[in-house]
């Protein structure tokens, strides 16, 4: 399976060649970035042997069969479509789109075509969230309520490394759309109400840098988000799963019961890293011609409730 990685720089695009380089079977061949001196660095110290400024001239080339786009949120979908449109599979980190109209287009796109088009929803590769889902599977497990908070200092346009970004990140369709997929893809359920509420736009970013969410799905579980660019402390996301036969906390890759006593995750997965654990599933995909989990057509339930929020903040 040979790779490329669009948007190889950035600090998701590095989680994605640390992630790569630890898969039998896969390599990067191809990076793509913006600034000519720096992807080629990247390259170097890679030791990958293309690099380009232009996901075209990526594209083109006959020794590439699948991208991985870890670009600025509003170029993922026309991105995305451009993968496919060349006969590429491809993984778009998450969020696939920031509307609805995007969102479904990508979706229609990868079913005419028929290749693997796959969003980045992380959460769902987690060992955490991994072992959650197993148990409710297994119907042991039911989740009543996820009560979960989404907090960053972010006041400042920076990415996860505290590097400046040239593009604006958004509460709603990128952060929030973490939540609102794992909330449907827990329950097996789309939501059926929804409510939202913004604070303060601000006034040189342009965007709300605080919201609360609540979600509702038609078996009575519940979902609490809050999300803030403003919070000093930890950032991250953690959840809180309320559930009929117990409580878990889960962080990133690590899980506790309600007493912060550790829940053993050693057997859910060849791996603790979620990215890695998602490449990995775009990556079988791929090889077994089949659907992965996490396809753009099945995380477009959770950009229809996205959208439906957007519609309630606007009207706010």
């Amino acid at each position: 399976m040979r790779l490329c990685v669009a948007g190889a720089a950035g600090a998701f695009g590095q989680k994605h060649l640390d992630a790569v380089a630890n898969i039998d079977g896969a390599d990067v061949v191809s990076v793509v970035g913006t600034r000519p001196d720096v992807i080629k660095q990247v390259a170097e110290e890679r030791g990958i042997p293309h690099y380009c400024t232009d996901l075209a001239e990526a594209l083109a080339r006959d020794d590439i069969d699948g991208v991985l786009l870890a670009t600025p949120t509003g170029m993922h979908a026309a991105q995305a479509i451009q993968c496919l449109e060349a006969g590429k599979h491809v993984m778009v980190e998450i969020p696939m789109a920031d509307n609805i109209e995007d969102s479904r287009k990508l979706v229609e796109v990868q079913q005419r075509t028929g290749l693997v088009a796959m969003s980045g929803q992380t959460r769902r590769f987690n060992p955490s969230h991994q072992w959650i889902h197993n148990k409710i599977q297994a119907g042991e497990l039911n989740v009543q309520q996820m009560d979960v908070q989404t907090y960053f200092f972010r006041r400042t346009n920076t990415n996860a490394k505290g590097q400046a970004r040239s593009w604006t990140d958004h509460l709603l369709w990128h952060h929030a759309c973490h939540t609102v997929d794992l909330f449907q893809y827990q329950t097996g359920e789309t939501c059926s109400q929804v409510q939202a509420l913004q604070g303060p736009i601000h006034p040189d970013l342009g965007i709300a840098m605080d919201m609360s969410i609540g979600l509702k799905v038609p078996g009575g579980a519940i979902c609490t988000l809050s999300l803030s660019f403003n919070n000093e402390g930890p950032f991250g996301t953690f959840f809180r799963y309320i559930c009929d036969q117990g409580t878990y906390i889960a962080r990133y890759d690590d899980l506790v019961d309600g007493y912060e006593k550790p829940i053993d995750l050693s057997g859910v997965a060849v791996s603790n890293n979620g990215i890695e654990l998602q490449d990995r599933e775009f990556i079988a995909a791929v090889k077994e011609g089949r659907e992965p989990n996490s396809s753009v057509a099945q995380v477009l339930p959770a950009m229809e409730t996205l959208d439906q929020l957007e519609q309630l903040l606007n009207a706010d």
